[in-house]
C-alpha cells in the first residue's frame, strides 16, 4: 500500500463571536470556542497506480484530508503513512515524489513565461537536464502546449493556464498526485481534455491518483473506485458501479409505443415519471425491471424499450440526503 491512513482526525478550535459592538466588546476578554471536525476518524489505504475519486459536498473534509496527506497539516490524532514516510515530517525526499494540484490556487508566475516557472521547478527539485527536456516535452505533447511556453502567463486563457499548471506540478514526474477540483471553472472540452491527460499520465508512469471533483463526470470517466465523505466521516469507500447496486433502488425503462396509449394502464405497471400518448418514463424497482420489461411488451404496442440505471450524480446526491436525513 503506498497511502495508509488509520483513524484519521483533524479539529479545528472556531472562536464563537456573539453578534454586534457588544459582543466584539465581550470577546476581547472572553471568548467561546467550539471543535469543527473537518474529518472525524477516517480511515482507507490505496494501492500503487490506483486513480481514486474522493467527493463529498462542501465542507465534507476532501482537502482537509488531501493537506494532511501532503503534510500541509498536522493531524489531531490518527497516523498518515504515503510512501512509507510521514507526511507532515516533510522530508526532502518524501515531498520530491509528491504533488499537489489545486484548481483554485497558483504556482506559475504571472508575469513570466511558463518555461520560466518550470525552469524553477527542475532546479527545486535537482532534475537532470536531460529528464527534465523529456518531461517537459511529453507533457507539453500530450497537453498539446508547446506554442505557448513561451507566452506570459497572465495573457493565457483559464485553460491554457490549467495545463501549464499541470505540467509544472508534474515536472519532477511523481509518484503520487492528488489533484484537488482540477477541473473547476474550465469549459467541457478543456475538462474532458484534463481527464484524457490524467488518465494517460496515469496509465504511462503508473501513478497513484486522488481526485477530488464536484463534476461527477471526471469521476465517472477516470474512477473505478471512489471515497464519498460527508462532515468528516467516510460514507462509501469501494467500486463506482457498485454504488449504483448499493444506494439506487430503481431503474427507469423508456418506452415508445407504436400507437397512443393511456396514463392509468402504465401506472399499473410502475410510476410513471413522465408520459406523452407515444412516450413514457416508468420507474421501478431495480429487481422487477425485467419483468416489468416483459409486461410492457406483452400488453403495450411497443416500437423500442430501454433499462436505465440511475444517473450516478443522483444517487450520490441521495447518498448525501440520506445521511443529513438520519443526523
Amino acid at each position: 500500500m503506498v497511502i495508509q491512513i488509520n483513524h484519521l482526525t483533524k479539529f479545528y478550535q472556531v472562536h464563537q463571536k456573539e453578534p454586534g459592538f457588544a459582543g466584539s466588546m465581550k470577546s476581547l476578554f472572553h471568548r467561546t470556542y467550539y471543535d469543527a471536525k473537518a474529518v472525524n476518524d477516517i480511515s482507507f489505504e490505496i494501492d500503487e497506480g490506483e486513480l481514486v475519486g474522493f467527493i463529498g459536498p462542501n465542507g465534507a473534509g476532501k482537502t482537509t484530508t488531501l493537506k494532511c496527506l501532503t503534510g500541509l497539516l498536522y493531524p489531531t490524532s490518527g497516523q498518515v503513512s504515503v510512501l512509507g514516510y510521514t507526511p507532515f515530517q516533510r522530508k526532502h525526499e518524501y515531498l520530491k515524489q509528491i504533488s499537489l494540484v489545486m484548481g483554485q490556487k497558483n504556482q506559475l508566475w504571472w508575469d513570466l513565461p511558463a518555461i520560466d516557472s518550470f525552469l524553477l521547478n527542475k532546479e527545486i527539485y535537482e532534475i537532470p537536464a536531460d529528464q527534465y527536456n523529456k518531461t517537459v516535452a511529453e507533457l507539453s505533447e500530450l497537453l498539446d502546449v508547446e506554442d505557448i511556453l513561451q507566452v506570459q502567463v497572465r495573457k493565457l486563457s483559464l485553460g491554457q493556464r490549467m495545463k501549464c499548471e499541470l505540467i509544472a506540478a508534474l515536472i519532477h514526474t511523481p509518484k503520487i498526485l492528488f489533484l484537488d477540483e482540477p477541473t473547476i471553472g474550465l469549459d467541457v472540452v478543456m475538462q474532458q481534455k484534463l481527464r484524457d491527460f490524467v488518465k494517460a499520465y496515469n496509465e504511462n508512469f503508473n501513478a497513484t491518483v486522488i481526485l477530488t471533483s464536484h463534476y461527477m463526470k471526471d469521476v465517472e470517466e477516470l474512477c473505478r473506485r471512489v471515497i464519498i465523505i460527508d462532515h468528516g466521516k467516510i460514507l462509501y469507500d469501494g467500486k463506482l458501479a457498485n454504488i449504483v447496486k448499493k444506494y439506487a433502488k430503481n431503474k427507469s425503462i423508456t418506452v415508445i409505443f407504436e400507437k397512443p396509449v393511456t396514463r392509468e394502464k402504465l401506472k399499473q405497471l410502475g410510476e410513471v415519471a413522465s408520459f406523452d400518448p407515444l412516450k413514457a418514463v416508468v420507474i421501478v424497482p431495480r429487481d422487477k425491471s425485467n419483468y416489468v420489461a416483459s409486461k410492457l411488451l406483452e400488453q403495450f404496442p411497443v416500437e423500442d424499450l430501454n433499462i436505465e440505471e440511475p444517473n450516478i450524480e443522483e444517487i450520490i446526491r441521495d447518498v448525501f440526503a440520506n445521511q443529513a436525513s438520519s443526523v
